[in-house]
């Protein structure tokens, strides 16, 4: 004899309902909205360290440039009517709203059953990651290609600063850009240059690869970077360098480092290959310039970006964010869902990046000869 319930179906208490809803599961989907965005956010560093602007209602966004102007004395007698030359000159700057950037997954419902984890969770979370790294490799493209320019403002007896490169060490191995001492002479020297450029000493950070940025710590005993006292806790928490001369350290593996996204291993490098670092460690970069592909700004093919750079300081105004769509979560639901048996889950932005202020930008670079600009 079978068992039967007395509860009557109409009182269970049906927390996946929405306001009792026919739909049992609508409010589950929940999680992974909360859960894709959480993992854009812990992983993009960028989006907080540049001018982010959101576009409505068209396909750019402008920026305008105001240059310098003279003072002088006056002549008594004479008209104020403003400077001769009709400073101060003005220029602008205009950033392209790239094509929809999605990152999206087919989620099985017989697989959710049968699996023992959270599926959707763990999927969601993937999805963030992978937009909040094309997000950050675009941005610090941009800042590196405004590293390279000269100032929109070109009038001539008013031409305003651009950008800078430094090189770092003195020889002509990669090596260089992992000596902690070539990296600390590097960071003064940018600073005196943004000093000397006119550029606000606040929101000033560099972003260098992990490695780099472990080198400095190992280093702090010999360079002052981080007070006795707390030196060794620093040591052991690996986070002990906060500043240089001002400059706020980041770590990155999104950051054109030699050629690659974050490291690069062998040659004359003096970073040894661990092994096992599978196909997105040290990934060579890729060409994002063609308009073909849904990119509508110029971040460079793969050769113009070069083999050299090897890490970025800048201030906020060195590049530009808009964001026509925000990162945002969709997921099919209803009929589809019943047809395919499985949900469709999206994550997507619709962003552009460009150089801002190349004054306010600067490359690390290894060699001789600093990389051409593009």
């Amino acid at each position: 004899m079978a068992f039967q319930s007395s509860v009557n179906p109409a009182q269970l208490t049906v927390p996946g309902s929405d306001n009792f809803g026919a739909d049992r599961r609508a409010l589950y989907l929940k999680l992974f909205s909360g859960e894709m965005f959480k993992g854009f956010q812990n992983n993009t560093i960028a989006r907080d360290l540049i001018m982010k602007r959101t576009l409505k209602n068209g396909k750019s966004l402008q920026f305008i440039f105001t240059g310098r102007t003279k003072s002088e004395f006056h002549t008594p007698g004479n008209s104020i009517l403003g400077d001769t030359n009709g400073a101060p000159p003005v220029a602008e700057k205009t950033i392209t709203c790239d094509d929809l950037l999605i990152s999206s997954a087919f989620v099985y419902e017989l697989d959710e059953v049968l699996a023992h984890y959270d599926l959707r969770s763990e999927i969601s979370r993937k999805i963030g990651y992978a937009l909040a790294e094309k997000y950050d490799r675009l941005a610090f493209r941009a800042i590196t290609r405004g590293a390279r320019k000269a100032s929109p403002i070109t009038a001539t007896n008013y031409v305003e600063p651009g950008g800078t490169q430094i090189r770092v060490g003195s020889t002509t191995n990669d090596s260089d850009a992992y000596v902690a001492a070539n990296l600390v002479a590097a960071f003064y020297d940018a600073a005196a240059a943004l000093d000397e450029k006119g550029v606000s000493s606040d929101g000033r950070v560099a972003v260098l690869n992990p490695r780099q940025y472990y080198e400095l710590i190992q280093a702090v005993g010999t360079n002052g970077l981080v007070n006795r006292d707390v030196q060794g806790d620093a040591l052991q928490k690996g986070n002990g360098i906060i500043e240089i001369a001002g400059i706020k350290i980041y770590k990155s593996m999104n950051i054109p480092f030699l050629g690659k996204y974050g490291t690069a291993y062998g040659g004359t490098t003096g970073v040894t290959d661990p092994g096992n670092t599978g196909d997105f460690v040290g990934e060579t970069l890729e060409n994002a310039s063609d308009a073909s592909t849904g990119i509508n700004n110029d971040y460079g093919t793969a050769a113009e970006v070069g083999a050299k750079s090897c890490g970025l300081i800048f201030q906020k105004e060195a590049a530009g964010m808009v964001e026509a769509i925000g990162p945002q979560v969709q997921v099919t639901s209803g009929d589809v869902s019943v047809i395919y048996q499985g949900d469709v889950m999206l994550g997507r932005l619709a962003c552009g990046c460009d150089y801002l202020n190349p004054a306010a930008a600067v490359e690390l670079y290894v060699g001789a000869t600093a990389p051409a600009a593009f």
